[in-house]
């Protein structure tokens, strides 16, 4: 029996913005969460098959929870970081209890001339480079933030942090490159070729300015989203006096990037976008000829172009001349993929029961994107797109060019493998021809 119920939800007023939540029993905190639509995940814990998507772990959690509080951020990013530092302070049991501190992930900033920002696995920091005998210089009581549950969600708010505050992570500085090699000129590592290494490597930073660098990487990990932008625009107007223009423009673009940060895929469920950045739609469609060589693909669109690089094809193993079940394995072994980037939206060619199937396999793997169908008329034309309504407003174009991206490339594809398969048959008749002509003499 839940301690609360859906019907509660409404005099705690959840915005549809990003945030973080914490589920209480009086005054103790037994859960905190961060989510991109914090009335659509909170909204979430009182679905009928929460045991079947969250275990019953979090089911014992809502059923003991008495009340619930949150606090609004103005990107997912910040929540992210906000939602690190409260479960650190205050352990709430249902979020330290289900892991020890080696399960978790940490940024670790280390303490040298030029400091590296990492990622760290709990296992590594505690065992292996240990704070009493480190195994290498720099990671002497370097500064951590953390524990972060999720591995995936510290790689993409990495990501983001470094487009805005380029730092090193792994390339040798110049001034130790002289030492070594007798002041031969210093090559830029490639981070530092495509801007997301500030020059460390080639010498094109000083110490001075790379502290500051990593002194507003520790304030943005700390949580001190306020206070960072509030030092960056003194330091904009100061730099301006002095007529220094390009730390100005430099400094102005770091404040408009953590102003305008929007939900990434940082938490599933929300969309792959940092400042200027635009949203992911992945399409999905299958091909085969009464059930032969049936295959799957997946196709991506950002900004209204087609991402090549990013497309993806399945040989389908399960379903025969089932194109609902083929759908289903395919998107189950898309989501096993982490290390891609989750869509803002997933777009399947078909109707009702193409969309109830994408939507069951994203329940089950505890993912809310929003889905949309696109529905074909008997010339296999788009006739109507149905599913997430905010969603088709927002992104009609780019759904129906994923769409026929990914009708042509499974069409594509399937027609490539047929091909083949028929060779192959051709050949292996022929050699059964021969074979059989050279047993009967």
């Amino acid at each position: 029996m839940f301690g609360m119920t859906k019907h509660d939800l409404r005099k705690f007023k959840l915005p549809d913005s990003p945030g973080v939540y914490t589920f209480r029993k009086g005054r103790k905190m037994l859960y905190i969460g961060k989510a991109a639509s914090l009335r659509d995940r909170v909204r979430s814990y009182f679905s009928p098959d929460l045991a079947k998507g969250r275990g019953s772990r979090i089911v014992g959690m809502v059923a003991e929870a008495d009340s619930l509080s949150h606090k609004k951020t103005r990107s997912v990013l910040e929540a992210l970081i906000l939602e690190a530092n409260l479960i650190k302070r205050y352990q709430p049991p249902y979020n330290v209890d289900q892991k020890d501190n080696k399960s978790f992930n940490y940024v670790v900033i280390t303490k040298e001339d030029f400091p590296r920002v990492l990622l760290v696995r709990g296992r590594e920091l505690f065992q292996n480079y240990g704070f009493r005998k480190p195994l290498y210089r720099g990671l002497r009581n370097p500064y951590i933030f953390g524990p972060y549950p999720h591995g995936l969600q510290l790689q993409e708010a990495l990501k983001i942090v470094r487009k805005i505050f380029p730092f090193r992570d792994t390339c040798t500085p110049s001034s130790e490159k002289s030492r070594q090699w007798k002041a031969k000129p210093s090559k830029p590592c490639f981070n530092r070729q495509i801007g997301l290494c500030p020059g460390v490597c080639s010498g094109d930073i000083s110490k001075a300015d790379y502290a500051r660098t990593i002194r507003n990487i520790r304030e943005l990990f700390e949580g001190n989203f306020h206070g960072l932008k509030r030092r960056l625009a003194r330091e904009m107007s100061d730099a301006a006096k002095k007529e220094d223009f390009e730390k100005a423009a430099t400094l102005r673009e770091q404040i408009n990037a953590l102003e305008h940060i929007r939900d990434v895929s940082l938490i599933k469920g929300d969309i792959r976008v940092a400042s200027g950045g635009g949203a992911r739609i992945e399409a999905y469609d299958i091909a085969h000829t009464a059930g032969s060589e049936t295959v799957g693909v997946m196709t991506v669109v950002s900004n209204g172009e087609a991402v090549k690089a990013a497309y993806r094809k399945f040989k389908i193993r399960s379903a025969t001349n089932d194109d609902v079940a083929a759908l289903r394995e395919v998107l189950a072994r898309r989501l096993n993929h982490s290390e891609w980037p989750l869509p803002r939206m997933f777009v399947v060619d078909g109707g009702k029961g193409q969309v109830r199937a994408a939507e069951r396999v994203l329940k089950d793997a505890g993912v809310e994107i929003p889905i949309v169908g696109v529905v074909k008329n008997e010339f296999h034309k788009p006739e109507r797109l149905i599913g997430n309504v905010r969603a088709i407003q927002a992104y009609e174009q780019d759904i129906l060019l994923a769409n026929s991206e990914a009708h042509r490339f499974a069409i594509a594809w399937h027609r490539t493998r047929r091909r083949k398969a028929m060779v192959q048959w051709k050949n292996g008749a022929h050699d059964s021809r021969r074979s059989s002509r050279r047993d009967f003499e």
